[in-house]
């Protein structure tokens, strides 16, 4: 079995009693490969560090996250920048608009995230886009935008099948994580009526722990329970979506055909 982890923050503070065993246990869990986003100049030091002690395994992003930017996020802008040009990275990421924890910068998130995206097109890399109560929002922004190469995965989706559909349709893929297994999400009914080649699996570590670990650290190896869940309700094996949905993964960070 090969599962792909699209999206953990495997450098956070939150694992430095005890990260190598957490990679072990992922390893041991069938986990792969690990995505690792960016979220701002404070976290760069410590992904690529991870990155370089696990090359082949742990695979860097570059971005700002929304709920970084400030009054000071040109300045932010300007170090992803330097970063673009300095090395390559598997994605730009992650970007978006959050809209649940303070809604005092929209505008700012908002030209933050569009400036990245031409960015992405620039450098034809893929973007991981934070939709937090922001979904309908960024699919607005990004259908003028649509073409072949602006790609990437709409991270933590959590929406209704209509948002399914769009993302879908503007080329993007849906990543799904421990929310498919919390009672009453209504994502199992929305994945349910979405074919595996549009989703792949995430955990966000340490954040959004599946069931039966809600509310405690999340890590890597839960991401079996997001990949068994998914598997039941799609009526299909483990195998057959740890399959596809790692295949999407690849695709799409170009780490194969």
């Amino acid at each position: 079995m090969y599962l792909t982890d699209t999206h953990a923050h495997l450098y956070s503070e939150q694992f430095d009693d005890d990260r190598e065993e957490m990679l072990a246990r992922a390893i041991a869990a069938g986990v792969q490969a690990f995505f690792l986003p960016n979220v701002d100049k404070d976290t760069i030091e410590p992904m690529l560090a991870l990155e370089a002690a696990h090359p082949g395994v742990c695979y860097a992003m570059m971005g700002l996250h929304p709920c970084s930017v400030n009054e000071t996020y040109l300045e932010e802008l300007a170090i992803v920048r330097q970063w673009l040009e300095r090395r390559t990275f598997c994605a730009i990421g992650e970007i978006g608009i959050d809209l649940y924890w303070d809604k005092t910068h929209v505008a700012a998130q908002e030209a933050a995230f569009l400036k990245q995206v031409e960015w992405a097109l620039e450098f034809d890399l893929p973007v991981i886009i934070h939709s937090r109560e922001s979904t309908d929002h960024l699919l607005g922004l990004l259908a003028p935008l649509r073409r072949e190469r602006l790609r990437g995965i709409f991270h933590c989706f959590t929406g209704d099948r209509r948002q399914a559909e769009q993302v879908i349709e503007l080329g993007f893929l849906l990543g799904i994580g421990g929310v498919l297994t919390f009672k009453n999400s209504g994502l199992d009914a929305v994945t349910k009526q979405i074919g595996l080649e549009y989703l792949v699996l995430e955990t966000d570590a340490p954040y959004l722990a599946p069931t039966p670990h809600r509310g405690k650290r999340n890590e890597s190896a839960y991401l079996l329970r997001v990949a068994e869940k998914l598997a039941e309700v799609k009526g299909v094996s483990l195998d057959t979506v740890s399959q596809i949905t790692s295949q999407n993964a690849g695709r799409l960070f170009g780490l194969q055909g």
